[in-house]
């Protein structure tokens, strides 16, 4: 299987995939919209884009094939280099590269790499199965016109012979008395909003006077515990490590603590082991130059996990 089936994999996960000594591929959200010409309707979606100068490996791309084929983590950044090698090369035999499902690079005059993003897929999973569609345009303010023409026509009119004023005497009556009854009903919702006004005064007054009575005395208060937390931050997370055993993770948590780090164990991964995390962080750029400092300073076995966690 091509690199670029993997690379389409990630997409819908995480909104950077980087091809190592390449470039990243990245993903924004674009919301629904409109095409005012064709009055096409197109549904939310994750916009691709690609960045030449974040070239560092993140260890995410040579992680998943590294589990999708079983294959060791150096095998699969082998596998990664060879791939980006027969790119550059046709690259500069002048032939467009195309990643399928991705996108299509290709060298300007100036050898400058461009890209132009695919859009057979839309990466964005909770638009699955959503498909643009086209309608025509509401013309209201014709049918507005029409509205106010159909009225300027229409007549209203009592012809003489049908005229009959006996069921005007009665709606008289009935007008007189419905201005009598609603005096007096104006009148009794009056007093009723004046007797629960009163009662929610008196209410309030008893409630003051037994709050300010009131007195609270702790005799023997409980020492004051201050408690160091070390709360999930981000979803960039620099693993350092996973293990089997649980014991051997809040070891290396230990050590990582005593080094100045912010280690932590973020649970389980889906083959049982415990992973443990030099720290995490909210801003994809921060990570990956934290990820190359410990890399070179600590751990060369480093790499970034990128998920969000409850």
């Amino acid at each position: 299987m091509q690199l670029d089936q993997y690379i389409s994999d990630l997409l819908y996960r995480y909104e950077c995939v980087i091809l190592p000594e390449f470039g990243a591929f990245l993903s924004q959200y674009q919301s629904a919209r409109v095409h005012e010409t064709t009055q096409a309707f197109y549904p939310p979606k994750k916009k691709l884009s690609f960045n030449s100068q974040l070239v560092d490996n993140d260890g995410l791309l040579a992680n998943y094939i590294a589990t999708a084929e079983m294959i060791p983590h150096e095998d699969a950044n082998q596998k990664i280099a060879s791939y980006v090698r027969r790119l550059w090369d046709g690259l500069h035999q002048g032939e467009g590269q195309e990643l399928k499902n991705v996108g299509v690079f290709s060298l300007s005059v100036d050898n400058a790499l461009q890209f132009e993003p695919s859009y057979h897929l839309n990466y964005l999973t909770s638009s699955f199965g959503l498909s643009s569609f086209t309608t025509p345009a509401v013309a209201r303010e014709v049918y507005k016109e029409q509205v106010a023409a159909l009225e300027e026509k229409a007549v209203i009119a009592i012809s003489p012979e049908r005229r009959n004023t006996g069921w005007l005497k009665y709606a008289a009556i009935a007008l007189i008395g419905l201005s009598i009854a609603g005096a007096g009903g104006f009148k009794y919702v009056k007093d009723v909003e004046s007797h629960n006004l009163a009662s929610q005064e008196e209410a309030k007054e008893l409630l003051d006077a037994k709050i300010q009575e009131a007195t609270f005395v702790i005799d023997n208060p409980l020492p004051a515990i201050t408690l160091e937390l070390i709360q999930p931050q981000g979803k960039y997370h620099v693993i350092a490590g996973a293990f089997r055993m649980k014991e051997n993770a809040q070891k290396r948590v230990a050590q990582l603590r005593a080094k100045g780090f912010k280690a932590r164990q973020i649970g389980a991964n889906k083959y049982g082991l415990h992973q443990v995390v030099y720290g995490s962080y909210t801003d994809a750029q921060e990570a990956l130059k934290e990820l190359r400092i410990i890399r070179k300073k600590d751990n060369k076995e480093a790499w970034l996990f990128v998920k969000a966690l409850d």
